[in-house]
């Protein structure tokens, strides 16, 4: 039995660079490697650079919790449990309550704190702080 290869250059490279620079040359790197296979990832990244690298505005440690989707995708799997039951909801409002339970219920569960959270939380203060009042 064949055991499959690793992938020597992940895609983790292109959004876990330093800087925009470094991101496009990992880009260049893995379309040179998987381009023939991921051609339309590749070139909706290259259409799209500017919105999709605009992170790297911000500290390594907020783009951290930008681009990590583990919280995202389990946050998305856990309300289609609450909602897969009800195929039809009456109108759009019957959904959005339906959502907002779904995430209260979630939200009890949620005890892991963010890594080095109150660092984030004052770097956003001071990139936003028209947007955040008096906190």
């Amino acid at each position: 039995m064949e055991r499959l290869q690793t992938v020597p250059f992940r895609f983790k490279n292109v959004y876990g660079a330093i800087n925009r620079d470094m991101a496009y040359d990992a880009l260049d790197e893995f379309a040179k490697k998987w381009g023939s296979k991921y051609v339309y990832a590749i070139k909706s990244w290259r259409g799209n650079w500017d919105e999709l690298t605009a992170y790297f505005d911000f500290l390594q440690e907020i783009r951290r919790i930008i681009y990590t989707t583990n919280a995202i995708e389990s946050l998305n799997s856990s309300i289609r449990k609450y909602t897969k039951t009800k195929t039809v909801f009456p109108d759009d409002q019957a959904a959005l309550k339906a959502v907002y339970l779904a995430i209260a219920n979630i939200e009890k569960k949620w005890t892991m704190p963010i890594r080095n959270w109150g660092f984030v939380i004052n770097q956003l203060i001071n990139k936003f702080e028209d947007r955040c009042g008096d906190l």
